[in-house]
């Protein structure tokens, strides 16, 4: 058989049972989808902790109503309702912004912001039904501090310096 002839085959497709195309192979509509887990992580970690439709968009701490936005990982965050301002005012972590086209939001994250740029702020940053040690919106300094310390003792240990010093007075 040379390269320029073509043979037919018999058909060897099997129908599959379902009312559709592959039906019984698609999970049902209310399966967890392998990426949620990781998504609700991720969004909690983002601060994408806003009440979910069809709840009113208010803050769960202090009641006052805020703008509540979708965001990538499929929750929603409650945004300060106040126009953007500039991102290098804003800690780290805690900067949202909106694509213009969808409306979605999403947290810059720890990335340096560009010059000139905008964002929105979270309502859990500005909400006075929270402290700040509960905010933590400088998380990557007191990260940085807990590092620095135990690197100080370890030195210390690693010179011979003692625990503590002689009480001089």
């Amino acid at each position: 058989m040379g390269d320029d002839e073509y043979v037919e085959c018999e058909d060897s497709t099997v129908p599959l049972p379902g009312s559709g195309p592959d039906t019984f192979r698609q999970p049902p509509t209310d399966t967890r989808q392998p990426w949620e887990p990781a998504d609700r992580a991720q969004a909690a970690v983002d601060g994408a902790t806003g009440p979910e439709p069809p709840a009113p968009p208010l803050c769960p701490n202090c009641r006052l109503p805020g703008e509540r936005r979708p965001t990538y990982t499929g929750r929603h965050v409650l945004l300060e309702p106040i126009p953007p301002i500039p991102a290098h005012l804003v800690p780290a972590g805690h900067r949202w912004t909106i694509d213009t086209g969808a409306g979605i939001a999403w947290n810059r994250g720890l990335d340096e912001p560009p010059p000139g740029a905008l964002c929105r702020i979270p309502h859990r940053l500005a909400c006075p039904g929270l402290a700040l040690d509960e905010i933590r919106p400088w998380a990557w300094l007191t990260s940085l501090r807990e590092h620095n310390e135990a690197e100080a003792i370890r030195r210390s240990d690693e010179a011979g310096y003692p625990g503590r010093w002689p009480d001089a007075g």
